[in-house]
């Protein structure tokens, strides 16, 4: 039998601060992983590279065309209406608290997450193995699990705005919210500065009792912090998450004890950058008949807003002249100062990138190959996302693994006909008119927002230990099959 594995996401870790908490001395348990195994200092996020994107792309292994998360904040066609899972509170407000919550908590993978793709719980729970998982966007597993009452909060929330159950691993401790077990551990409904808290006291007694095969431990404050603070300030929240995995390794004995019985994966879903202008979307649609939000529908308009941090989405509302309403979407969004790229479907198998540099035409086939191996035919001008071409391969250092991630998202059924990307220093304000000027974000398609920190050791694979070199540009994507051979499960 395998080694028990661990998969630790801590939420927006920017390489070059995990490498100086490190050096400094201020994460000794990271440390030890690094030098036991491999570190990779460039895995690519999904694009929108915001937490719900890339959360079910690590759940998944695909990409939101597939699992069908598109952004933090989308329009649902369907429904006619706006889904926000938490940009900011005052966002929340905007579209209703009780319905945000509802399609963060349940929707987001009882409805939105695709049902033919199985996440990474399924497909343990479907090969007999002990799933757990702590407080994590996605969550969706082959386990019932009733609303929690253990606490009074627990109890204040699940009387008045939380009493379905849900499916989740064998193992479920959702704030408070949904526990499997009686731990004593509180999660104080999720706020941000005790996640991390929450999840080493769950993640200690899940050791404690030998209650896993497999653990995904969630460190999310890593991200608040460093939306506040900046990304250069993530040393201190790096060092907070360290403490907890050092709590979960000291529960099996110490770190080289636990590393006898369990590998360990420690990943980013994105990075973040620096933050220090604005981009108001209301203002630059100011002509347009903007769909605002009324309760659980929109009103109607010819157009529907969707700011995501440094992401950003435009739906045309309107059938009549659709493509041309498209095209003026399209003209209005390139005219906007901090927009980087303007990104949509010219037709159903060709895409179009812009930007000030120029206009880049694209579709999968042909001869140029990406850092990931697939080939794409190109039209245009390589300028508008810095690329160039040396051998035959597509180099897009500025905008990592650029067409596909800018494919995928285009042709997400639930995306938007417009995908916007914000230029460095830039970020869009949500709904509740709340933006992180002079601390961090993420979202973009560029390189300081999408490249993440991503370690392991004890991680086995078809031949022997994982390397680091198995993958020429590594991703989200590539640690569901890394999981999946560890435990000797056929990927299809």
């Amino acid at each position: 039998m395998p080694r028990k594995l661990v998969l630790t996401v801590l939420d927006g870790l920017k390489p070059a601060m995990l490498e100086r908490a490190v050096a400094l001395g201020r994460a000794p348990t990271l440390k030890r992983i690094m030098e036991a195994g491999a570190y990779v200092d460039d895995c690519v996020a999904a694009f929108p590279s915001v937490t719900p994107v890339c959360a079910a792309s690590i759940a998944t292994g695909v990409g939101p065309d597939r699992h069908r998360i598109p952004s933090m904040n989308w329009f649902s066609r369907a429904e006619s209406r706006y889904v926000e899972y938490g940009s900011s509170f005052s966002a929340s407000r905007r579209f209703g608290v009780l319905r945000s919550l509802t399609d963060t908590v349940y929707n987001m993978n009882a409805r939105h997450l695709a049902r033919d793709v199985p996440t990474v719980f399924e497909r343990l729970d479907d090969a007999g193995l002990r799933t757990a998982g702590t407080t994590y966007l996605m969550y969706r597993g082959r386990h019932r699990h009733e609303v929690a009452n253990q606490t009074p909060l627990a109890r204040l929330a699940t009387s008045t705005v939380f009493r379905d159950p849900v499916y989740g691993p064998r193992e479920l401790f959702y704030a408070d919210l949904f526990a499997s077990r009686r731990t004593g551990c509180k999660g104080q409904l999720g706020m941000p500065g005790a996640r991390d808290q929450h999840t080493g006291c769950v993640g200690a007694y899940l050791v404690e009792h030998d209650l896993f095969d497999f653990l995904l431990f969630s460190l999310p404050d890593n991200d608040t912090w460093s939306h506040r603070n900046g990304p250069h300030a993530q040393v201190t929240s790096i060092a907070a998450a360290d403490r907890q995995l050092e709590r979960l390794v000291h529960a099996g004995g110490g770190l080289d004890r636990f590393l006898e019985d369990h590998a360990m994966i420690v990943m980013a879903d994105h990075a973040h950058a620096a933050v220090e202008q604005r981009i108001r979307l209301d203002a630059a649609f100011a002509d347009w008949r903007v769909a605002r939000p009324n309760g659980g529908r929109a009103t109607d308009g010819e157009l529907a807003v969707c700011p995501a941090q440094r992401s950003a989405m435009l739906y045309v509302l309107a059938e009549d002249g659709r493509r041309g309403r498209i095209a003026r979407a399209v003209a209005a969004a390139r005219a906007i100062p901090g927009v980087d790229l303007v990104m949509w479907l010219a037709a159903p198998r060709e895409a179009v990138i812009a930007s000030d540099r120029g206009e880049l035409h694209f579709a999968p086939g042909g001869d140029l190959v990406d850092a990931r191996g697939r080939r794409w035919s190109v039209d245009g001008e390589l300028d508008a996302i810095a690329a160039r071409v040396e051998d035959g391969r597509l180099l897009t250092p500025d905008y990592p693994d650029a067409l596909g991630r800018v494919w995928s998202a285009l042709t997400c059924p639930t995306a938007g006909d417009v995908l916007l990307s914000a230029a460095p220093a830039y970020e869009f304000v949500d709904w509740g008119g709340v933006d992180h000027v002079g601390g961090g974000s993420h979202g973009s398609l560029h390189a300081s927002d999408s490249l993440g920190a991503l370690l392991w050791c004890g991680v086995a694979a078809p031949g022997g230990e994982l390397a680091r070199d198995a993958h020429a540009q590594w991703t989200l994507r590539d640690v569901l099959p890394a999981i999946l051979d560890h435990f000797g499960i056929a990927r299809g």
